[in-house]
């Protein structure tokens, strides 16, 4: 949840800047509006009482709210997502759509439900009991660990193992459409991620090195780091640890984990 009501922005710091993203999102606009300026989509308007799905984004995106503005955003993976739906991850890479073009009445019924609540607790709620059900009977037995690194793991072997015999080319076809991008891009992405969290951890802490940092995260140096750091937020790994400490629209940095 975001909301910036009561605050005194100048409208400089009424920009979000978001990273690369692996995870599709149910964006709900609860008071005020976002705009998309990165890339630059200015038909792209979600209004209050808005909701769109968006898909995996390969690169950093940014939206602007001309005024204060309450929002929430409910990231999926992808694969429980396509479970949850029959979505094909793949299609809605890089989309932002209104959810009346892509899911069913059920899922537009809790929509309203959740922009009528009463506190963002309840939301949660209502959003809870409704996938409760709903996952026990997709799931397809077996664990599901939310960690990211386990879901990238598990990710590959199950798309190996539900096309044995078959080739290499349909698992990764298989990939795409459960999480929109290549096995590999995913794996990429998580390692970038990591890496930008144990160096805002070690920053936070007063002391880094992010060559260290580097090494550990498995990069053949920091500049290749830097390259892989750009393609996900468009800036350094320094720039990206300042920012996020004193640029407000920043704000998702700090709160990710």
């Amino acid at each position: 949840m975001r909301s910036t009501i009561g605050c005194e922005l100048p409208d400089e710091q009424r920009l979000n800047r978001y990273p690369a993203s692996a995870f599709p999102t149910l964006f709900l606009q609860l008071a005020g509006q976002s705009v998309m300026v990165e890339p630059w989509r200015p038909e792209m308007v979600c209004p209050e009482g808005g909701v769109l799905l968006s898909g995996i984004q390969q690169g950093p995106t940014a939206s602007v709210n001309p005024g204060p503005a309450h929002f929430m955003m409910v990231l999926f993976f992808p694969d429980a997502l396509h479970r949850l739906t029959g979505i094909d991850m793949n299609g809605l890479a890089g989309q932002f759509l209104p959810i009346d073009a892509l899911l069913g009445a059920e899922w537009r019924e809790l929509a309203a439900g959740m922009l009528a609540a009463a506190s963002d607790e309840a939301r949660v709620a209502l959003l809870e009991e409704f996938l409760e059900p709903r996952w026990q009977a997709v799931r397809q037995g077996g664990p599901f660990d939310g960690a990211a690194g386990d879901w990238v793991r598990r990710l590959g072997a199950q798309a190996a193992a539900a096309g044995i015999g078959r080739s290499a080319r349909m698992a990764e076809r298989r990939i795409r459409e459960w999480a929109g991008q290549p096995l590999r891009r995913l794996r990429r992405a998580y390692r970038a991620e990591q890496s930008f969290l144990a160096a805002r951890d070690e920053a936070l802490k007063g002391k880094i090195s992010l060559g260290d940092v580097a090494q550990r995260g498995g990069y053949s140096d920091q500049a290749h780091m830097s390259r892989e750091a750009r393609e996900i937020s468009g800036l350094s790994p320094t720039e990206i640890l300042r920012r996020g400490l004193e640029d407000e629209t920043y704000w998702i940095y700090r709160i990710w984990n």
